[in-house]
């Protein structure tokens, strides 16, 4: 029976000859030398089947079906047979078809840091895709408590779906054009919630023109560029969540335009800008009047070098690098408070739905600070909140800071595991009390936590204990509770 290899030489080699001679000659002459370089056939093979017009399958298998070859020894003889010609064919075959797709395809896959990679081979298009997941352990509560009766209401024990993302971006056209989407699939709700409250939404999607460093133009729906607690992704925090700043002076996703670049690459006056105009009503809401949010952000890289949006020096930052940064923003509207599901309202003020268009007139400033080298990593944030009822005629006046610091304790003393971090939070809030607004109420969190890094951010375990205080301005009560949770969050 012919063997399978014989019949696609042979193939191969008809389809040579069917196109004409110098053609043919060609792309015979192309063919040998591949079998020669892969050790198929000898030189002296090669040479005289150099010297015919065209070539057949049985001119290269049928001769050396049984090859003798000399050695060294005279007299002593090495007979290849065709079961092991077959296989060098076999090899030559399929080692050229992996040359020819890795180095002639089109497209090419790889898996890095975004997910998979799918690129053109010119570079102008590529698209990554990425999978991510947080599962969470709370005890006694979930969120922080911001009342005296979140202390006294039955405690749970409970395991979360925190978040599940799908995260797809890349360039398109050129590599400045970028683009990113980020949909949340199954966020977890109460138990008398709504089931529409868990369904899948867009949370993220925008496009960047970036060909200059010094100045480029982001568009659509994204975290705005105020605060770094915000803006670091909640898979690169060095807490399980956020601190009890975060829910009173974020102002999260905004549909709107940006200005953003550096300046002063590498000097002591490097510099980030952001400039921006949003609806300032949320995440996927069109503006319900003619006033727009306007923020603003300028960082200094006092040490010539740029600070990555995420927590914790995971990276080990070889050379000390540290930002210090001051932004803001001012907007009307029905808001007094932004989170990821939308627009909404700070305990003491009117929902978005029963406030009027323009009711409150918001202006809120923060000042930032954020370093890290060999291991050490430290950041605060300290706010200021000012909030006009248009309609009630009052001012409420908001305070709110953290800080902490994380470490690596391995870099110290060898017996710690490389993969540990330890760290330290501390979270204060000054906010009007949700029954009279005239009294105010203070909440402090203490926050000790400790991260264990599988694969850097992308993989990770996170454990931490609070000690949760609120002060009642109004009763002149204080209480507090200890939390715990427990987190693991992967990306695929």
């Amino acid at each position: 029976m012919t063997h399978p290899w014989r019949m696609i030489a042979g193939w191969l080699l008809s389809l040579c000859a069917s196109l004409y001679l110098p053609t043919a000659f060609a792309a015979d002459k192309e063919l040998l030398d591949i079998l020669l370089g892969n050790g198929v056939i000898t030189e002296e093979q090669h040479a005289r089947l150099l010297g015919k017009a065209s070539l057949s399958s049985d001119d290269i298998l049928t001769p050396a079906e049984t090859s003798v070859a000399e050695t060294s020894e005279p007299g002593i003889v090495v007979v290849v047979e065709e079961e092991v010609l077959d296989d060098k064919i076999r090899s030559s075959v399929d080692a050229e078809i992996a040359r020819v797709m890795s180095e002639e395809s089109p497209v090419v896959a790889d898996y890095g840091s975004k997910g998979f990679g799918f690129a053109t081979r010119d570079g102008n298009f590529a698209t990554n895709l990425q999978w991510r997941a947080q599962f969470r352990y709370n005890t006694p509560f979930n969120s922080d408590p911001r009342q005296l009766d979140d202390f006294t209401d039955e405690k749970t024990s409970s395991f979360e779906p925190r978040r599940l993302r799908m995260k797809i971006g890349g360039h398109g056209f050129r590599p400045w054009i970028k683009y990113y989407f980020e949909v949340d699939l199954q966020p977890a709700r109460d138990v008398d919630a709504d089931a529409i409250s868990s369904g899948a939404r867009v949370i993220d999607w925008r496009i960047d023109l970036a060909k200059w460093e010094w100045g480029g133009i982001r568009l659509g729906q994204w975290k705005v560029d105020l605060n770094r607690e915000r803006v670091d992704s909640s898979g690169r925090q060095q807490f399980v969540e956020r601190s009890i700043v975060n829910r009173v002076f974020t102002i999260d996703r905004q549909v709107g335009l940006q200005l953003r670049g550096r300046l002063f690459n590498g000097t002591a006056a490097d510099l980030n800008y952001y400039a921006g105009v949003f609806n300032g009503e949320g995440r996927g809401v069109k503006n319900s009047n003619e006033d727009h949010l306007y923020m603003g952000r300028l960082q200094w890289n006092f040490l010539g070098r740029e600070l990555a949006w995420r927590q914790t020096d995971v990276e080990f930052t070889e050379h000390p690098t540290g930002s210090f940064a001051i932004a803001g923003f001012t907007n009307e509207g029905a808001c007094t408070r932004w989170s990821s599901s939308g627009c909404g309202n700070l305990d003491g003020f009117l929902q978005p739905a029963v406030a009027e268009p323009d009711q409150y007139r918001i202006k809120q400033g923060v000042q930032e600070f954020a370093f890290k080298y060999r291991g050490f990593s430290f950041q605060q944030e300290w706010h200021r909140k000012f909030i006009t009822d248009r309609v009630e005629k009052t001012q409420s006046d908001l305070t709110g800071a953290y800080m902490q610091v994380g470490y690596f304790p391995h870099y110290l003393i060898d017996a710690f595991p490389a993969p540990l971090e330890l760290a330290a939070r501390y979270a204060y809030v000054e906010e009007p009390n949700k029954s009279d607004r005239l009294f105010y109420n203070e909440r402090e969190e203490i926050t000790l936590g400790a991260n264990w890094f599988f694969n850097g951010h992308r993989n990770k375990l996170t454990l931490d204990a609070s000690h949760l205080i609120v002060d009642d301005g109004l009763l002149n009560v204080r209480d507090s509770e200890n939390r715990v949770r427990l987190q693991w969050d992967v990306s695929f």
